[in-house]
């Protein structure tokens, strides 16, 4: 639990389908202020997920997001409907994870009748959790008469002894007013503090990218297009809004000769601050990106070879990141490479162009 340069801080794929939020009522559910990134200046979704433990053959269809489901023969489609998230092997905190992703289920997803703030409310206070979050769910919660959520990957922004931020990548589907089914996502930065038996959460942050730019960058459109680049609707919507600078697509696209890598997080949803100070983080700024399996083997799995995991952080290295951090302590120059609790469910991919 330690902090350090760039975004080294004191620091999987599962899902919640419409029904997952009622479900929570009966059973139970980066920096350490209440920052995140939204939309500053100078960035698509195409995501695969897994949970922590999933086999590289594992994956999920591509969705495009805010794109509708026609009706057939006058019956409306049916939401996916996917199982709740779970942390895997390897976790540090696992609970944490896990009272986070609750607490996003309770507020993104619904059944037919459970839309509207009163009723997040109530999903909210079942969690034993202050009703009062629900009125933080933004993009989280839009107007919808049933919503259903896939959390594709759960990964710290920052844990410290006392508190957190957990980093809550989204896939989610609504019913749109003519029945069909409008596919898009979010990811949601959930800030806890520890408390008895259960971490209490303090905050939710829901990210905003901001609109598509007008003329995307030609390297905009070859990261969208490589199938080795795996993004999640956030991320990607990033990447359209033509925030993330020129080195972050560079260093993707040469990472995705040799690996295949999930990415989780880009600019938005992402702390301002590294997690425990007052350094700004590259991430926000467009700098930086987080890949949160590799080869379709999750980095926080102990059964992911740790070699694979350090041949990526020294490729991207030599991809021109100055600050790579992951859950491998590997010896370099000055403070390029560094390992924290963090940092031990992704590989950081920090710029500073």
């Amino acid at each position: 639990m330690t902090s350090g340069d760039g975004d080294r801080g004191t620091g999987r794929r599962g899902v919640l389908r419409a029904g997952a939020a009622a479900l929570l009522l009966g059973a139970a559910g980066c920096s350490s202020g209440a920052k995140s990134a939204v939309a500053p200046t100078s960035s698509s979704p195409s995501p695969s997920s897994s949970p922590s433990s999933t086999s590289p053959e594992q994956t999920t269809p591509t969705l495009t997001p805010t794109t509708p489901t026609t009706p057939t023969a006058g019956t409306p489609p049916p939401l996916p409907a996917p199982p709740l998230w779970q942390p895997g092997p390897g976790e540090i905190q696992p609970d944490v994870k896990r009272r986070a992703v609750e607490l996003v289920a309770a507020l993104g997803a619904w059944p037919p009748g459970g839309q509207g703030v009163e009723a997040a409310r109530s999903r909210v206070a079942a969690l034993g959790l202050p009703p009062g979050l629900a009125d933080q769910a933004g993009r989280l919660a839009p107007v919808a008469p049933e919503a259903s959520l896939e959390v594709i990957d759960a990964q710290y922004g920052g844990i410290l002894a006392d508190s957190a931020s957990v980093l809550v990548v989204c896939r989610q589907w609504t019913r749109q007013s003519d029945g069909s089914v409008a596919a898009g996502g979010i990811t949601v930065d959930v800030r806890l503090s520890r408390a008895a038996p259960r971490w209490n959460v303090t905050a939710v942050n829901p990210g905003d990218p901001g609109p598509a730019a007008a003329s995307p960058a030609p390297a905009v459109a070859k990261v969208l297009a490589e199938p080795r680049i795996e993004l999640p609707p956030e991320a990607a919507a990033d990447l359209r809004s033509g925030t993330v600078h020129d080195t972050v697509l560079a260093a993707m696209l040469r990472l995705a000769g040799p690996y295949t890598l999930s990415v989780s997080v880009v600019r938005t949803g992402h702390p301002l601050d590294v997690f425990g100070t007052t350094r700004p983080s590259d991430h926000p700024l467009g700098r930086a990106f987080d890949v949160w399996r590799i080869d379709g083997r999750a980095v926080v799995d102990p059964a992911t070879p740790r070699q694979l995991i350090e041949s990526f952080m020294r490729d991207a290295a030599a991809a021109g990141s100055y600050n790579v951090g992951g859950p491998v302590a590997i010896a370099g120059s000055g403070n390029q490479f560094f390992t924290d609790d963090t940092h031990h469910d992704h590989v950081h991919i920090g710029f500073n162009s």
